[in-house]
């Protein structure tokens, strides 16, 4: 009779741990890929703006011959930022992230100063071509925004699942789980309101 009360008492708290850790172990899988999922959204709605900045150019580069320095930094910046991918498994990694996020913030940059410098030719603001290019850029950056959205709320429920009791046994023992980087838009200046002047 006391030997079984013995082994009860042994195997309840090993019951007990074992339990406990098996909640992480398909929880934070699950968590993971959906964050994987998430990043492959912020990728395609980028490389989608990458396919409308090629033709966004070309038919600039029609209209506005002058307009030549900021077509090259535009095509440039293009290049730099689909040259720079990352996978699943640097999401770990702040650098990488950091890398990518900075190339996708100088195309947004030269493509806000392209849209600016539009407003010099009549003749473009009235082209069908450039007037749909320019409308699907504008839902293409609505959806990089939503798709970050998406993508930062995924990491931060892996991250909080794999750093919580009990998900954070079965995260740390059988997957080796590391916190993944959220995207955070890296733009120069941000920091600092605008000037404005009104010529007074």
């Amino acid at each position: 009779m006391l030997f079984p009360r013995r082994l009860s008492r042994l195997l309840l708290p090993v019951m007990g741990a074992l339990a406990l850790s098996a909640c992480g172990i398909n929880s934070v899988p699950t968590a993971e890929e959906n964050a994987k999922a998430k990043w492959a959204d912020v990728q395609a709605q980028y490389q989608r703006r990458a396919n409308l900045t090629g033709n966004l150019v070309a038919t600039v580069k029609a209209a506005g011959k002058q307009e030549q320095a900021t077509l090259t930094a535009v095509t440039e910046a293009r290049a730099k930022a689909t040259s720079i991918q990352i996978n699943a498994a640097d999401l770990s990694d702040p650098a990488k992230v950091a890398q990518y996020q900075a190339a996708q913030a100088q195309l947004s940059q030269g493509l806000g100063r392209l849209l600016a410098s539009v407003e010099a030719y009549p003749d473009l603001k009235t082209n069908e071509n450039f007037l749909q290019l320019q409308s699907q850029l504008e839902g293409t950056e609505n959806r990089i925004a939503v798709s970050i959205r998406d993508y930062n709320e995924a990491v931060q429920a892996y991250n909080t699942r794999i750093r919580t009791f009990p998900d954070a046994i079965g995260a740390k023992l059988i997957h080796g789980a590391k916190p993944m980087t959220p995207f955070q838009a890296v733009t120069p200046g941000a920091e600092e309101a605008p000037k404005v002047d009104f010529g007074n």
